[in-house]
């Protein structure tokens, strides 16, 4: 596909069915899971993800290591990044675990410090706490107790409770502060729970014991994450209605959240027999203050489904987003700020103004190397008369068919 792709939606209205991928989260979770089971864990539904199918490429390389070191190198996909510094260390072989430019700018010090207490052998290839590392596998474990940080990254907890109860004295996590992110490491608890894994998690300690997987197959739900990208059509779209099949009232994605968040913007769900209904209803809240620290996922999308309603809130729990693909604050106040919004920092809460928003003719949106700035700018084609996403593939990270279920649904393209 060309550089840029040019979106238009001329009856500005959204009807149809959309049937999603299978959650990354919940995808690259089972994946590690079941490679740790040797085989009593078969996964179905799996995400078509450009960064689960790089974690799976990732962890069959894994078990057929080379001599000396074997490189591995996963891209842009900082899930798989987390969760393979420490599975890595439970491995035969001796690993290298690279990634993308950006990905070396990703900090990953806090995750090696709890693996180095717990006694792997591992190391900064380039510089100290960031990506490349250099994995001795066969760890031999030292310690069953180590305390991590809370607020950072959820992955570094779910990386290390992932491999929990492989290890010979199981693990106790202290958390220290508070855990952000907390529906992530639940999903992961929960997931774990299904395949045979008990653990106890009482007020910021959790504990796995050394435990056998039992034989069972994990069904993938279809990804929340991407339903969000249609929220926000309904509630830019002159009128709308969708099916989105297969999505459970009682999920383990954390960006389920979308449901009562986007009830304050004009948009109605419904669980059926054939799936989640919404529908545009116009009926939008006063609600000024949105909290983002348990689905920091949500937050460019609510961003600019809000400066596109023209609606002056403010919002909270957005720290995570710096140390993201991008550093998504800095990159959403640039991009809105081209129709005319501003997103104004207030110490840790940000101040959405809208008085000035209009629509620019042809709004150019930067992805900046992150899928979710290209799907959460998309929608805006029901609002503006054209919207140019630049470097547009960057969705193959999350959502590869995205741009073909535009197309489905009313949205035209051009190069």
């Amino acid at each position: 596909m060309a550089k840029s792709l040019v979106l238009t939606h001329p009856s500005k209205t959204i009807k149809g069915t959309v049937q999603l991928t299978g959650s990354k989260s919940e995808s690259n979770r089972a994946l590690i899971i079941s490679a740790l089971s040797k085989g009593a864990v078969q996964v179905e539904n799996l995400s078509e993800a450009a960064d689960t199918v790089t974690l799976a490429a990732a962890l069959q390389q894994a078990a057929s290591p080379t001599e000396g070191y074997t490189t591995i190198d996963i891209g842009p996909a900082g899930t798989a990044m987390r969760f393979l510094a420490s599975y890595l260390n439970l491995q035969k072989g001796n690993f290298i675990l690279t990634g993308t430019e950006r990905m070396q700018q990703r900090p990953i010090g806090i995750l090696v410090d709890a693996l180095k207490d717990l006694g792997a052998d591992i190391h900064y290839e380039k510089k100290s706490g960031f990506p490349p590392l250099q994995i001795e596998g066969g760890m031999i474990q030292g310690k069953d107790r180590i305390a991590i940080q809370g607020n950072v990254s959820s992955q570094y907890i779910s990386s290390l409770l992932l491999i929990a109860a492989n290890l010979k004295k199981g693990l106790h996590i202290d958390i220290v502060g508070e855990l952000t992110s907390r529906p992530y490491v639940t999903m992961t608890l929960a997931m774990l729970q299904d395949c045979g894994i008990s653990y106890e998690f009482t007020e910021n300690s959790i504990h796995i014991a050394k435990q056998p997987y039992k034989e069972t197959t994990i069904y993938v739900e279809p990804d929340w994450s991407a339903a969000s990208y249609w929220y926000a059509m309904v509630a830019l779209a002159e009128a709308g209605e969708l099916v989105l099949p297969g999505l459970k009232q009682h999920s383990l994605q954390g960006d389920m959240a979308i449901v009562e968040i986007m009830t304050h913007f004009g948009v109605e769900s419904s669980f059926e027999a054939d799936g989640l209904h919404l529908r545009k209803t116009g009926n939008q809240s006063s609600k000024t203050l949105f909290d983002f620290k348990e689905c920091p996922d949500l937050a460019q999308t609510v961003v600019v489904v809000a400066a596109a309603l023209q609606r002056d809130v403010s919002f909270t729990g957005l720290e995570t987003l710096k140390i993201k693909e991008t550093d998504r604050i800095l990159a959403l106040q640039t991009e809105i700020a081209k129709f005319g919004a501003e997103l104004i920092a207030d110490g840790e809460t940000y101040h959405l103004k809208t008085a000035n928003v209009q629509d620019p003719g042809d709004l150019t949106i930067a992805t900046y190397e992150d899928h979710r700035m290209a799907m959460a700018f998309a929608p805006l084609a029901l609002v503006f008369k054209q919207v140019t996403i630049e470097e547009p593939m960057v969705v193959e990270k999350s959502y590869p068919m995205f741009y073909e279920h535009l197309e489905n649904h009313g949205f035209e393209q051009a190069n």
